[in-house]
């Protein structure tokens, strides 16, 4: 097996028509790879000729779509349903399978096709889950057809042969049993035969089949001429359970009252099967007449030029029957009784100049159809194993012969046929058959439909004539009829069929093929991004669109994961600066970092996009990011950073605790720790192998890189000690879990507003996280700063009334804060000591609007005693500790000479203070109206 796989490849490759560019084109590159086969093995795989449009495809598709029908159901159509109907029906069918063929047709000269049939045209066009669950759906409506079509050669056998079948039909050879049991032998032989034929190969089934084609063209031509030239007489009925006695009745010539008598439908009891007959039942029956549409697509693998091959040969086939079809509707209606079509299948044997031609026709069919289908089912269940959808499954499938039949396929057939058979008469699984047939119709109309709709470029196909609406039309009447025919069937298989496409997602299978979906996405992206239109942006709609930027995934899985929880349906982007110049690179170095990057955000299954950029400073790249990140009406509003601090990265990706609170445990998932060199991240600073690396980014680039995102009006967050979160050990704490949220500037005490912008931007992040679903049993305490000199209950009641107009459930806490306030510099008599310069310049940095959320212009004068004592404040109200604290964090100052001082004075701040958020806003972002 394993050496014989290469050389089929080769053999499929290498057989490709020389006139099909496209084909040459797509193939010559994969065969140019290996290393070419010797000669001797050249000639070993030398591929059989391939099957013209005539032999490949019309006949085929001619035989599979008369078979039973022609000669043994059409005058039970007739009979039952009465002309109108029977001609309404072939209309009905002929439209839905009309609409199909134009769908193949569009299909098939869209590319190169290979083996497979519809079942590799629909799984190149809409990706495996789909193509993967309808190839097994057209699978079991081959098998069940070639079931049906024995089961109708048994029938024609016992009809003929059987013991108790009327003498005068036969010229007295009565030898056959005809009990169940005798039945499900003869069927068995016959299955036997075609399996004979199928295990040879393609091209001795194309040299029966021709054969046959030409016995049913001459026997139908005697059908014909039959109706003209045999006069009326009695025609003996078989005998039936309800008729023990021999029974005639009338061929009665070209009478208007015979053509008058059946015009109506007269449904009655089918005689094989005890049942009722309705129009649905009928017309199930009927079908089966019109479902070898995609007999020639099966033999795709076998064609000199498939995608010229079955547009025409499939066309052709179709317009052939239905003439057929139809002329004999009228001349039964106009020739035979209705008794006479009721209680005899094989009339058309007993009405012939020959007797045995019919017989011989009716065998020579059913017989063509049944191998058929056996092919293509095996071909079909061939291609799946091929592709692995199903992974060790159907393996065995796989194996071939030296001439390319995949003789495994051909014997897994054989044996469901086999099963199918128990069902012991055709009209029992008629209905079965046709519903499956229409299922996977329609799934080839919307494979077409979405080709179409996506509007992919390289979706050109030769043939032109179909539009979206045959499509739908097709797709609709397939599915009408499914649920005529039978609601339970219908209902089951496509029940089966979504099990299946699960079955395959969970599979996973890898695939070079290319997902409709991708493009049909793609295309509604698209046009609903255009229509996204910013001028209608509205605070009541606003959420979160977060820009993370990571400096290496390696010690940011934490934070990663915990600001998916805060983006609440919104944009969230990773962004991550390679420094560099692409003037002196030979290519561009983030190419190879993308599919790192896309695996750790499936890894960690965060809903997040990857943005990375290539800029000769760290500031230079985050302001890249920021204008050009999303898209439209989705772009960041808010940039995420990690704190600028010295303590030392830790590789994240290798700690179990962390990868099993982001779903990404090593243990659990299989992933060993070697694995995680699969991603492509440069080593952390102070590890072994990362020794020497000092920071790129400077303490002044820092707070630089926060003034720039202010400027362009970006909401501004800090993280800090999110190394020490671990997701899955804070969720999963038992007791209480508390977000802490601090609304005031603990740099401006010498302003006690609540309610200012960044204060309301602190509330709202927090609301989000607390409606996330693992996060709703979070409490938020709100801290309220007060001096015991002031009244607190004024300001907590406003804010209580504040946070019940913002629908916000938070607990209010008062903390007094009288000693820290203290050793403020405004306290301290510092407002007074300011000159009179200082005071003019900090009111042109300061204006009255900005007044709350600035940082200090003397902030020198912030002395470190009492930003440890804010931060003892902090920790003080720590009980029990808060899963994760939301402080306000001042605007930079507008001197740059300040930076050093603004980030040493964050620091002291939030020392020790655990995972920490520092948030400053700078757009509205709640409402109150309705």
């Amino acid at each position: 097996m394993s050496e014989r796989t290469p050389l089929l490849h080769y053999r499929l490759s290498a057989s490709v028509n020389e006139s099909d560019p496209q084909r040459v084109v797509q193939e010559r590159g994969a065969a140019a790879g290996p290393a070419a086969p010797g000669p001797s093995r050249r000639r070993q795989s030398a591929q059989p000729q391939k099957l013209t449009t005539f032999f490949g495809v019309v006949i085929p598709t001619l035989l599979s779509m008369f078979s039973v029908v022609v000669f043994l159901r059409i005058g039970f159509v007739v009979g039952q349903a009465g002309l109108y109907q029977a001609i309404a029906m072939f209309l009905v069918a002929y439209l839905i399978i009309s609409m199909t063929v134009l769908s193949v047709c569009a299909i098939s000269t869209n590319g190169a096709l290979d083996a497979g049939g519809a079942y590799y045209m629909i799984s190149r066009a809409m990706g495996p889950e789909f193509g993967g669950s309808i190839g097994i759906m057209f699978f079991f409506a081959n098998v069940c057809g070639s079931a049906l079509f024995v089961l109708g050669l048994v029938e024609a056998i016992i009809d003929t042969f059987g013991i108790q079948a009327d003498t005068a039909g036969v010229g007295g050879v009565r030898v056959l049993p005809s009990s169940y049991w005798w039945a499900l032998l003869y069927g068995t032989g016959i299955l036997l035969l075609c399996l004979l034929v199928c295990l040879v190969g393609a091209h001795i089934y194309a040299k029966a089949t021709f054969l046959i084609f030409l016995i049913v063209i001459v026997v139908l031509a005697t059908i014909f001429i039959s109706f003209f030239a045999v006069g009326p007489h009695a025609v003996p009925l078989p005998q039936t359970h309800a008729n023990s006695t021999v029974s005639y009745a009338n061929f009665t010539g070209f009478k208007l009252s015979t053509l008058q008598g059946n015009l109506g439908p007269k449904y009655t009891v089918d005689y094989t099967t005890g049942t009722q007959m309705t129009f649905a039942t009928v017309f199930a029956v009927m079908f089966n007449g019109c479902t070898g549409i995609m007999a020639g697509s099966n033999m795709s693998g076998d064609l000199k030029n498939p995608s010229y091959s079955i547009p025409r040969g499939t066309i052709t086939a179709v317009i052939f029957t239905f003439i057929i079809y139809n002329l004999l509707n009228v001349l039964v209606a106009c020739t035979c009784d209705f008794l006479l079509l009721q209680k005899d299948y094989s009339f058309l044997r007993d009405i012939n100049l020959w007797h045995p031609f019919v017989t011989i026709g009716i065998y020579s069919s059913t017989l063509s159809a049944a191998m058929s289908n056996l092919i293509g089912a095996s071909r079909i269940l061939y291609a799946l194993a091929r592709d692995d959808l199903f992974g060790r499954v159907l393996s065995p499938a796989k194996r071939t012969s030296r001439s390319g039949n995949p003789w495994v396929a051909v014997l897994i057939s054989w044996f469901l046929v086999q099963m199918v058979l128990f069902a012991g008469k055709l009209n029992t699984i008629a209905g079965i058959v046709t519903i499956f047939f229409l299922l996977v119709y329609a799934a080839v109309d919307l494979a077409c439909l979405a080709l179409e709709w996506a509007s992919a470029p390289n979706f050109r196909p030769t043939f032109r004539y179909f539009t979206w609406y045959t499509c739908v039309l097709g797709i609709v009447g397939c599915m009408v009829m499914m649920f005529l025919i039978n609601p339970i069937y219908a209902s089951a298989s496509i029940a089966f069929m979504l099990l299946l496409l699960l079955v395959i997602h969970y599979l996973s299978p890898n695939s070079s093929w290319g997902y409709i979906s991708q493009a049909l996405i793609f295309h509604q992206v698209r046009k609903y991004l255009l229509m996204l239109d910013v001028r209608k942006d509205h605070v009541k709609f606003w959420r979160p669109q977060i820009l993370l930027m990571v400096a290496n995934p390696r010690s940011s899985t934490h934070l990663i994961s915990f600001i998916n929880d805060i983006k609440k349906s919104g944009l969230y982007v990773l962004g991550h600066v390679e420094l560099g110049d692409l003037e002196t690179l030979p290519s561009d170095p983030l190419q190879s970092r993308y599919d790192s990057w896309l695996s750790l955000v499936d890894r960690l299954n965060i809903k997040a996009f990857v943005n990375l950029t290539l800029a000769d400073s760290v500031r230079h790249g985050v302001q890249h990011l920021l204008f050009i990140s999303g898209l439209g009406g989705m772009r960041p509003n808010t940039l995420v950073l990690g704190f600028y601090d010295d303590c030392p990265p830790k590789d994240q990706l290798l700690e179990r605790q962390t990868l099993s609170g982001s779903s990404l445990d090593i243990l659990s998932s299989g992933m060993d720790p070697e694995e995680v060199t699969q991603f492509n991240f440069p080593a952390l600073r102070g590890s072994s192998e990362g020794d020497g690396q000092a920071k790129v980014l400077l303490a002044e680039e820092y707070v630089a890189v926060i003034a720039d995102a202010v400027k362009m009006l970006k909401n501004v967050a800090l993280a800090r000690y999110f190394c020490r979160f671990d997701r899955a050990e804070v969720l999963g704490r038992r007791g209480g879990l508390f977000v802490d949220v601090w609304p005031l500037n603990l740099m401006r005490p010498d302003s006690s507003s609540y309610v200012d912008t960044c204060s309301l931007f602190l509330l709202q992040l927090a609301c989000v996280l607390n409606m996330v679903r693992a996060w709703r049993k979070a409490q938020l305490r709100l801290f309220l700063c007060v001096e015991s000199g002031h009244s607190t209950r004024g300001p907590e009641e406003k804010l209580g009334q504040l946070l019940r107009k913002l629908r916000i459930k938070a607990a209010i806490h008062t903390v007094p804060w009288d000693s820290v306030v203290a050793l403020h510099w405004h306290k301290q008599g510092g407002e007074t000591r300011e000159t009179g310069v200082q005071k003019a310049g900090r009111e042109g940095l300061e204006e009255e609007g900005d007044f709350v959320n600035s940082f200090p212009s003397n902030a020198t004068r912030l002395s470190d005693e009492y930003l440890r004592a804010a931060n003892r404040l902090v920790l003080e109200q720590a009980f029990p500790p808060p899963a994760v604290r939301f402080l306000y964090l001042p605007r930079p100052p507008a001197d740059t000479r300040l930076y050093q001082t603004y980030l040493h004075q964050l620091d002291v701040l939030t020392r020790d203070l655990g995972p920490t958020l520092l948030i400053h806003g700078v757009t509205p972002v709640t409402s109150t109206d309705l």
